[in-house]
């Protein structure tokens, strides 16, 4: 019971906050087309987005460390909504900031979080190692979900309720608000390792240098990640000259995505043993 409620504390905690992350997919391409920027433009603003995330991944292991586990899950979630609002603005300034914020949040939104459950789950209530993968399945269950349920939901107050494709951004805000309020309420605050910066970048580069496979396998998920971005800036200009209701498409990608995510695991642990190559 004790675990059961430390679970669902988390969840409480993490799953609004992917929600709104979900709720900014997708109609932003079109949000930023419908206030006159050229596809040129757009790319920059995408990039701003990307380039922000990436040098701040970088670093944001030991940032998350030393600021405080609980402090970054609020953090992000105040970074993204300011981000979501700046999506108000037609000024590209203020957008390319408002990217760059998005970036900054989204980095600690996938590390800050997981850190601090892993650290609680062992050090404060010392529950058992192995019950942490339950825990991250329910994660990964319930984020497929809200994945599908945010294009239903971008295309229902976009278009079914004509507020405009910068209406899932505003939905959005009030999913982090009670996201950041709930973590600084009802969680502890914990550290990691007060590392120098230096030291944890080298670290980093010396163990994806001592191992061929992992450098190797550093570069195929790179490569998968780029295709992806890509994708993600392509697939709105593509089909909407057709007609198609963006926010389904995109509940359909995701809901693939998912099936896609089951399949694998059904493959590898379930009757055929398929091996990952």
């Amino acid at each position: 019971p004790a675990f059961c409620r430390f679970q669902r504390e988390f969840l409480l905690g993490y799953l609004p906050a992917l929600a709104a992350d979900w709720l900014q997919g997708p109609l932003l391409f079109q949000l930023l087309h419908s206030q006159g920027f050229l596809r040129s433009q757009i790319a920059a603003l995408y990039s701003c987005g990307f380039a922000s995330n990436v040098t701040f991944g970088l670093v944001s292991g030991v940032f998350v460390d030393r600021l405080g586990r609980k402090k970054s899950c609020m953090l992000s979630s105040g970074l993204c909504s300011v981000s979501c609002l700046l999506q108000l603005s037609q000024d590209f300034l203020a957008l390319a900031a408002g990217r760059v914020l998005a970036g900054l949040g989204t980095s600690l939104l996938f590390s800050a979080f997981e850190s601090w459950y892993i650290h609680e789950h062992l050090e404060h209530h010392d529950f058992p190692a192995e019950w942490i993968p339950d825990t991250f399945s329910r994660v990964a269950l319930w984020n497929s979900g809200l994945a599908v349920a945010a294009g239903l939901v971008a295309e229902l107050v976009a278009e079914g309720l004509a507020l405009g494709p910068v209406a899932p951004f505003l939905v959005a805000v009030p999913f982090l608000v009670f996201s950041g309020i709930f973590a600084g309420k009802n969680w502890d605050e914990n550290y990691g390792k007060n590392r120098p910066c230096s030291k944890a970048c080298g670290e980093g580069l010396r163990g994806l240098l001592s191992d061929p496979r992992v450098l190797l396998l550093g570069l195929v998920q790179a490569l998968v990640e780029s295709i992806l971005l890509i994708f993600a800036f392509l697939w709105t200009p593509v089909l909407e000259p057709h007609g198609i209701p963006l926010g389904i498409a995109f509940s359909g990608f995701t809901a693939a995505s998912a099936a896609g995510s089951a399949l694998f695991r059904r493959g590898v642990t379930g009757r055929l043993r398929l091996q990952p190559l």
